[in-house]
């Protein structure tokens, strides 16, 4: 593979990788949220096929599969299932009443 479309890929990976982030961390919702983690499924497939691509950069990939896996229950949780997630205030109100 060019050097080129390896860069891209673990630029790619990296930057996407800190927009999910920024986008999770704000808590926008639990809608944008769900995109949020569509963006680090994104992230983790270019830095899988990085990681596996280039000569040093196994460690990346494993890690990669691993926060994927991650990924698809975040995509799941916010977008595919009909329950939203519960809120941290109702979390902890019914921690508190158990």
């Amino acid at each position: 593979m060019s050097e080129f479309a390896l860069d891209a890929l673990q630029y790619y990976g990296a930057g996407a990788g800190t927009l999910a982030a920024l986008i999770v961390a704000l808590n926008l919702g639990v809608r944008k949220t769900g995109f949020g983690f569509v963006i680090f499924v994104t992230s983790s497939a270019a830095l899988i096929a990085w990681g596996f691509l280039s000569e040093d950069a196994k460690g990346i990939g494993w890690q990669n599969i691993a926060l994927l896996a991650i990924n698809l229950v975040g995509v799941y949780r916010y977008l595919i299932t009909d329950k939203p997630p519960p809120k941290p205030a109702e979390t902890d109100a019914a921690s508190s009443a158990a």
